[in-house]
C-alpha cells in the first residue's frame, strides 16, 4: 500500500468513525412440498423440493451508539413482503430490543422470485392461488427475517459506505414495449434504453477496506424459472447473491454460512423480463405479444424464453452476468457516500389521496390539476398474464372494453360502483377488489412508504412493482427534493400493492397497467408522497404515522390440507436407500439416489438440509465431511408422493459433479422427519452406498 493510499484510508476511517454497520444472513426457506408458489398465480405450480434455498440478508446501520439512530434494510428471497410478516418481525424485535427497531426504521424488501412458497400475504386475492393462508410459510419467513436482523445487530462494527455502478447489457428486456412507447417522446429521449441497464451497488467496508456486505440493485424480474418449475428457487437474483458470497467468503463456504453478505435486491422491475430471447408462439415459433400479434394454433401460448437451453441454464446465465458485473464494480474504487443516516415512514390510504398531477416533460407538479386515487380494482388484462407467465382462458393484453359475460361473473362477486368505473377508466374492471369484503380484504387499501438516507445515498422503499419509467420519475423527484445525486428504488417493500404504471402506460392496459390497482393516477400519488417524505427526511422532521393497515391475522382461511401421517413401505424404514448410485463417476456426471421419505413439511430444517453430499476424509475413523448441501446450485432435493392414502413417499437427492471436485470417496445423505399415525413427529436420516469420483 502506498503512503497516499494509507493516508486516504486513515482519513476515511476517521470521517466514518461514528457509523457502524452489521450484516446478517439467515435461512427463510418455506415448506418445500405441496404448497403453491407465489408469483405466477398458477394453481398447479406447487412445490416438490428444493433447488436453491431462500435467505434473508439484513443490513443494520447505526449513526452512533449514543443516538441509536438506526436504519435496517432486509432483502428476502421471497415473492414480495406482506404487512403481517413485517408486523410479526417487529413484535419479536420489540420484545428483544425495546423501541430500537420499529415501523419507522425497518425496511423489508422481497426479491420477487416466483418459485417460492406463498400463503403469507393475508390479502385474500394474493393468497387465493395458494389455497389460502399457510402458517408454515408465514412462520418460516418471520423466523428467518428476525434471525437475520438479530445477527446483523450483534455484528455492528465501524464502517464506511461506497457507491458504484456499471452498465449491464444482455440481461433484461422490456416485456411491454408498446406501453413504454406511450410515454412522452420528450421524456423517452432522455434515456438510451426502454429498461434500466445500470447495476447500482452499495458496499459497506471496514476502516481497513475489508468488505462487510454489499447490496446490488438491478432491474429484472426473477422469472428465469418459469411456471412449470416445481422446485423452491431464489431464481436469478438469488443465485447471483450466492455466487458473490462464495467469491468473497471462499468457494468452500456453503450458502448462508459466510460472514460477508451480498444481496441482489429488487428495484423498478415491473415491466422488465430476464427472458431476453423475447416472446414467441409455443408451437409455430412466431413473434407474439399477447395483444396484437397473437398465436393462431389451438391452445398455443405466447411466452418469452431466456438465453439458455432450459430454465435452469437461463437462470445460471442471467445470474452470472449480474454477479460478474457486481464484481467488476467492487474491484474498482467507489464513490464514498459515508455520512449521516436517517429514515422516515408513513402509512398512506391510497383511495383517499388527492394530489396535483405530475408533468413528466417539465418534471413539475401542476397544482391546478388535481387527481385522486381509486378503490382497488384489477383489469381484464391482469387475467391475460404476461409473456413471462401466460394467464388462463382467452384474455388478452391491451383490453380496454368490457365483456358482458365476465362482467356478470364479476358482479356476482362484487359490483363496482359507477365512480369506480369512471375512476379506473380506461381499465375495464374484472375484479372490484376494493368492494369485496368476503371472506376478508382482497387487496390493501393502505400502503407503507419509506425513504432512507445513508450519507449521500437515498433509498426510496416502495410497496409494489414500479415500471421502468415510473421508477425513473420517482428517482428524479426524490433526487430533486433531497439534492442527492445517488437515488435507488427498493421495490416490493413492507406491503404488496401490485403494479405502478405511468398514467400514459395505463392507457395501453397491458398487464402492468391492468394491475395498477389504485387507478391511472397511482404514480402521481406516490411521486407527491415521496417528495413529502424526502423533504421531511432532509429537514429531520417526523411525518405523521398515517393509518395502520387492518390486522387480518385472526380472519385467515386455509384450504391447504395438513400432513396426516407418513408410513414406510412394507419391510423398509425411513431413510432406507431405494435407489443406489453407480460405483464410479467423473466430472459433469449426475449422481442420483432415492430414499424412503417423510413429508418435508414435517420440519422446515432452517439452517440445515434435506440432503447433502459427503466426502470420506478418513476410512479408519469413518469420518465424513459435508461438501454440498441442498442449498447449492449443483444439488437438487426432489420429493415424490407415492400414495396419499398410505402416506408413502420417497426423496431423490441429485448432485451434478462440478469441475474441480476432489477425487475420492463420496456418498449422498438424506435427512427428514416423519409423522407417526398415532401422533408425534420423529427425525430420521439415511445415506447411500459410497461411490468414487475420479
Amino acid at each position: 500500500m502506498t503512503y497516499l493510499n494509507a493516508f486516504c484510508v486513515l482519513i476515511c476511517a476517521c470521517a466514518s468513525s461514528a457509523l457502524r454497520v452489521g450484516v446478517g444472513i439467515a435461512d427463510v426457506t418455506g415448506p418445500p412440498a405441496e404448497i403453491g408458489f407465489m408469483g405466477y398465480a398458477n394453481f398447479e405450480q406447487t412445490g416438490h423440493g428444493i433447488h436453491l434455498r431462500q435467505f434473508a440478508r439484513a443490513f443494520v446501520l447505526e449513526n452512533d451508539a449514543e443516538s441509536q439512530e438506526r436504519v435496517v434494510f432486509v432483502s428476502v428471497d421471497a415473492a414480495m413482503m406482506g404487512h403481517g410478516v413485517r408486523r410479526e418481525v417487529l413484535k419479536r424485535l420489540k420484545k428483544r430490543y425495546g423501541d430500537l427497531y420499529t415501523e419507522d426504521n425497518v425496511i423489508i424488501s422481497g426479491t420477487h422470485t416466483h418459485s417460492t412458497p406463498g400463503g403469507f400475504l393475508m390479502d385474500f386475492l394474493f393468497d387465493l392461488p395458494i389455497l389460502g393462508f399457510v402458517k408454515e410459510t408465514f412462520i418460516a419467513y418471520v423466523l428467518g427475517i428476525y434471525k437475520s436482523i438479530v445477527i446483523a445487530h450483534t455484528k455492528l462494527t465501524p464502517a464506511r459506505v461506497e457507491y458504484g455502478e456499471a452498465e449491464l447489457l444482455d440481461a433484461n428486456i422490456n416485456r411491454s414495449p408498446s406501453s413504454y412507447l406511450r410515454n412522452p417522446p420528450e421524456e423517452r429521449e432522455r434515456y438510451k434504453y426502454d429498461v434500466d441497464k445500470t447495476l447500482a451497488q452499495v458496499r459497506f467496508l471496514t476502516p481497513t477496506n475489508e468488505v462487510l456486505g454489499v447490496i446490488n440493485w438491478f432491474a429484472v424480474h426473477p422469472t428465469s424459472m418459469n411456471n412449470t418449475n416445481r422446485l423452491v428457487s431464489s431464481d436469478n437474483v438469488g443465485y447471483a447473491s450466492i455466487l458473490m458470497e462464495k467469491a468473497l467468503n471462499g468457494n468452500n463456504t456453503h450458502p448462508g454460512k459466510g460472514n460477508i453478505v451480498c444481496a441482489f435486491a429488487s428495484t423498478n422491475l415491473g415491466d422488465v423480463s430476464p427472458n431476453i430471447k423475447g416472446p414467441r408462439c409455443e408451437f409455430s415459433g412466431k413473434v407474439c405479444d399477447q395483444e396484437k400479434l397473437l398465436c393462431k394454433l389451438p391452445k398455443e401460448r405466447c411466452f418469452a424464453s431466456g438465453p439458455g437451453k432450459d430454465m435452469f441454464d437461463s437462470t445460471r446465465i442471467i445470474a452470472t452476468r449480474m454477479y460478474q458485473t457486481a464484481m467488476k464494480i467492487l474491484a474498482v474504487p467507489g464513490e464514498d457516500v459515508t455520512g449521516p443516516i436517517g429514515v422516515v415512514h408513513q402509512f398512506v390510504e391510497m383511495p383517499l389521496q388527492k394530489v396535483p398531477s405530475y408533468d413528466p416533460v417539465s418534471e413539475t407538479f401542476n397544482a391546478s390539476a388535481e387527481v385522486s386515487g381509486c378503490a382497488p380494482a384489477m383489469g381484464y388484462s391482469f387475467a391475460a398474464g404476461t409473456t413471462d407467465g401466460p394467464g388462463a382462458f382467452d384474455f388478452r393484453q391491451g383490453t380496454t372494453s368490457p365483456n358482458k359475460l365476465w362482467d356478470a361473473v364479476r358482479d356476482f362477486v362484487a359490483e363496482p360502483t359507477p365512480r369506480d368505473i369512471a375512476c379506473h377508466a380506461p381499465k375495464p374492471i374484472l375484479l372490484a377488489t376494493g368492494r369485496i369484503k368476503f371472506p376478508y380484504s382482497w387487496q390493501p387499501q393502505i400502503v407503507s412508504c419509506s425513504v432512507a438516507r445513508i450519507g449521500g445515498l437515498i433509498i426510496a422503499a416502495v410497496p409494489g412493482e414500479f415500471t421502468t419509467m415510473s421508477g425513473r420519475r420517482l428517482r428524479n423527484v426524490v433526487s430533486k427534493a433531497s439534492g442527492a445525486k445517488r437515488v435507488v428504488l427498493a421495490g416490493l417493500s413492507n406491503v404488496y400493492a401490485d403494479y405502478i404504471a405511468t398514467p400514459e402506460e395505463y392507457q395501453e392496459q397491458r398487464y402492468e397497467a391492468a394491475s395498477t390497482i389504485y387507478g391511472p393516477h397511482t404514480l402521481d400519488i406516490y411521486l407527491h408522497k415521496y417528495v413529502e417524505l424526502t423533504e421531511a427526511l432532509m429537514k429531520s422532521t417526523k411525518p405523521a404515522s398515517g393509518p395502520p393497515p387492518v390486522d387480518l391475522s385472526e380472519q385467515q382461511i386455509s384450504l391447504v390440507p395438513p400432513v396426516l401421517w407418513d408410513s414406510a413401505p412394507w419391510g423398509q424404514e425411513f431413510g432406507d436407500c431405494l435407489l443406489q448410485p453407480e460405483k464410479q463417476y467423473s466430472y459433469g456426471d449426475t449422481v442420483v439416489a432415492h430414499f424412503v421419505s417423510g413429508h418435508p413439511r414435517n420440519s422446515i430444517r432452517h439452517g440445515r438440509s434435506y440432503g447433502g453430499v459427503e466426502r470420506l476424509e478418513s476410512a479408519h475413523d469413518d469420518a465424513w465431511t459435508t461438501v454440498a448441501t441442498d442449498a447449492e446450485w449443483e444439488t437438487r432435493f426432489i420429493w415424490h408422493r407415492s400414495s396419499k392414502i398410505l402416506g408413502t413417499s420417497y426423496a431423490a437427492i441429485e448432485w451434478d459433479i462440478p469441475p474441480g471436485t476432489h477425487p475420492g470417496t463420496y456418498r449422498l445423505h438424506h435427512y427428514g422427519s416423519y409423522k407417526y399415525i398415532l401422533g408425534g413427529i420423529y427425525p430420521y436420516h439415511g445415506f447411500s452406498e459410497s461411490f468414487e469420483v475420479t
